[in-house]
This record gives C-alpha cells, sequence and structure tokens, in this order.
C-alpha cells in the first residue's frame, strides 16, 4: 500500500534534543554498552536519556533478519561480547535503574537464538542486586524450546515477544510466523507460570480495528496480560511506509478494548514503544 501520509498531524511533532543525549551516549560509548534507544532512532530519546532510562541492546546491533519497518542494521552478526553481561550490570548500577529492559536483534546465526546470553545478562543484574526488575523483549528463537525454557526461568520478571502487526500485514516481517510468535508466548508461561508475557504491537500499517480486536484476543487466549500499542513511524523512505497517522481517540479506543477483554495493562498512544515507561505495567497491571 503506498504512503499517502505527506505530513505527520501535530500529535506526533515530538522533538528530539541532541544536547539532552550527549552525557549518556559517551557513556555507553566508553563502557561498551548498545542501547535499542539509539540504534532504532526511537523518537522518545531524549525524554528517556533526559531521565537516564535507556533499553539496553545487548548481542550487537546487527540482525539476522530484514524486516522492512526496523531501523537495526541487517547482515552478518559479530561473536556475543562475553564482557557484555558485567558491562550491562555496571551501567545499571551507575544510573541507578531499578527496572532494566534488555532486547536484542535476531540472532538466527546462533543455536540457541541468543538465549543464553540473555541468561547471562539476568544473572550478572540480580547478582549485583536481586531487587531490581529484569524485563526482556526477545525475538523468537526460531521457536527453540530449550532456548525458550532457559529464557522463562532466567529470573527476568517479564519477557516479551512482540507480534508487531496484524497476520495479514506479516510480509513485513522477514523470517517471522504470526502464529509462531503465539506459540513462544505460550511457551514462557508454560515454562514457567510466575513469569510475566508481554507484546507489542504497531497502528499505522493499514490494519483495522477488526483485525486488532482479533490480534488481542490470540494473546488473551496465550495468557499474555501486557500490551504496548504505538505508532509505527518510517525511519526512512526505504522502509515500509506509513499508511496512516493514526488519531489519539484511536489508540484510546483500542485500549479500553483490550481492558474489557481482560488485559491487565495496555499502554496504548502515538508515542507508545515496547520498553517506553515499562515500568508502568507492573505497578499498574500485575
Amino acid at each position: 500500500m503506498p504512503n499517502i501520509m505527506k505530513f505527520k498531524p501535530e500529535w506526533l511533532r515530538k522533538k528530539i534534543t541532541p544536547s539532552i543525549n550527549q552525557e549518556l551516549e559517551l557513556m555507553f560509548r566508553d563502557t561498551r554498552v548498545n542501547t535499542i534507544c539509539q540504534e532504532a532512532m526511537c523518537p522518545n530519546i531524549s525524554e528517556c536519556f533526559s531521565k537516564k532510562q535507556a533499553t539496553f541492546l545487548i548481542l550487537g546491533t546487527i540482525c539476522t533478519r530484514a524486516c522492512s519497518f526496523c531501523a537495526v542494521d541487517k547482515g552478518k552478526a559479530m561473536t556475543p561480547d562475553v564482557n557484555e553481561p558485567n558491562n550491562i550490570a555496571q551501567t545499571v548500577k551507575h544510573l541507578g535503574l531499578r527496572h532494566v529492559v534488555l532486547t536484542s536483534p535476531t540472532r538466527d546465526d546462533l543455536n540457541d537464538g541468543g538465549a543464553e546470553h540473555f541468561c547471562k545478562n539476568v544473572h550478572a543484574i540480580k547478582r549485583m542486586d536481586d531487587s531490581i526488575v529484569v524485563e526482556l523483549l526477545i525475538p523468537d528463537m526460531k521457536e527453540n524450546k530449550e532456548a525458550l525454557r532457559q529464557v522463562a526461568m532466567s529470573g527476568a520478571e517479564i519477557i516479551g515477544h512482540n507480534l508487531e502487526t496484524v497476520p495479514r500485514l506479516y510480509h513485513i516481517r522477514s523470517g517471522a510466523d504470526y502464529a509462531r510468535s503465539l506459540r513462544v508466548l505460550h511457551l514462557l508461561r508454560s515454562f514457567n507460570p510466575t513469569v510475566v508475557v508481554k507484546s507489542g504491537i504497531m497502528l499505522g500499517l493499514g490494519e483495522s480495528d477488526e483485525e486488532i480486536k482479533s490480534l488481542m484476543q490470540d494473546l488473551i487466549n496465550v495468557d499474555c496480560r501486557l500490551l504496548s500499542i504505538g505508532q509505527y513511524l518510517a525511519p526512512s523512505k526505504s522502509h515500509e511506509a506509513v499508511v496512516e497517522y493514526v488519531h489519539p481517540v484511536r489508540f484510546e479506543h483500542l485500549r479500553e478494548a483490550g481492558m474489557e477483554m481482560g488485559f491487565s495493562y495496555i499502554k496504548s498512544s502515538p508515542y507508545t514503544r515496547s520498553s517506553y515507561m515499562a515500568q508502568e505495567y507492573l505497578r499498574e497491571g500485575v
């Protein structure tokens, strides 16, 4: 579907202030820590960095898949950094974070999809301070059951895996499968019933409310009770085109519909992203 949206509406004119970001950017460079905030060109970066909050990107900055909506670089990934868990833990301590979100690019080149490395990062943080809440946002790991079991038992309190969009639009997710992603969420809960599972989707790609509500029901059916809903913004002209800039009223309508269906907490707004204000989900919804 062609991009018919030439100008952003007033509710999407958030300013990014590079000067606010410099202190944390320098620290992350010195500690050899990556963030999805920088790699995915998140529009909330200045807001979060000003509060000394960030979502860490482990397992490198190169993704082995080529989704057409994502700003993360694609190509041949590097060997995981054995020092990364300690670097992440020390950065968490320096920032004074009480809720830490870790994510990664998809690593289809690794037999376990990166599961062991996720676990090492969780363990490093928990060894430092077990009271810190750790949230993981993982790729599908090719539905490797042993890998997913390891992640589920890692000690992380929340584990997310994003559906991103409705089944009809899954051509934008190279190498992904809607049903498989649902099974991943189900397996995480099956392996560890105490873990809270979370997912996230984007609006603005041409999906209908009926399709979104059907997706929500699919998530309820696999016992996923936390959901983020945000506006898709194309990182460049070469990425998937924006079909619609969705009005905030529709975001609220979908949030209310989802809560009525049984979700514990939904954050739904144009600038919502998977880990944006992540601490709210446990405080408000669980």
